[in-house]
C-alpha cells in the first residue's frame, strides 16, 4: 500500500502506517515535499511496487491536490493498480474553530487505516 501525503497529513500517514504494520499490512509513505512540480516518477514507481494507493489531503475532496494526484496515477499507472485510488480528505465544511470539531473535520489515522483495510479486504489477497 502506498500512502501519499504532504504537510500536516504526513504524521497522520506515518501513524496509520505504524498501525497497519502491527496488523501485518505493509505501507510505504510518500511525503510530497514539493507540490509544484509534482514528482510523478516517484509516485508512479511506488504505486507500481505496491499496486494500491491512498492519497491523504487536508483539503476538501472536491478540487483538491488529492484529486490531481489520483488523476495522475490513473493516467500513468492504471494497469499497475489492483484497486481504485482512494482519497482521505477533510470534511467538506468550513473549518471549525473548536479543536475537537477541527479534529473531527481533518483526516485522522483511524480513517486512513479503515480505508486501507477496506481496500485490502476487498482484494482478498493480503
Amino acid at each position: 500500500m502506498t500512502l501519499i501525503a504532504y504537510g500536516g497529513t504526513v504524521p497522520v500517514a506515518l501513524a496509520a502506517a505504524d498501525e497497519l504494520a502491527a496488523a501485518g499490512v505493509e505501507a510505504e509513505v510518500l511525503d510530497l515535499r514539493v507540490l509544484r512540480p509534482l514528482d510523478d516518477a516517484t509516485i508512479i514507481a511506488s504505486v507500481a511496487r505496491t499496486h494500491r494507493a491512498v492519497v491523504i489531503d487536508e483539503g476538501w475532496r472536491s478540487g483538491s491536490l488529492a484529486a490531481e494526484v489520483s488523476a495522475r496515477i490513473m493516467e500513468q499507472a492504471f494497469y499497475e493498480l489492483d484497486a481504485p485510488v482512494a482519497r482521505v480528505c477533510s470534511a467538506e465544511v468550513p473549518m471549525p474553530y473548536p479543536h475537537h470539531l477541527e479534529q473531527a473535520a481533518l483526516p485522522q489515522s483511524a480513517t486512513v487505516v479503515g480505508e486501507v483495510r477496506s481496500m485490502v479486504g476487498a482484494a482478498g489477497d493480503e
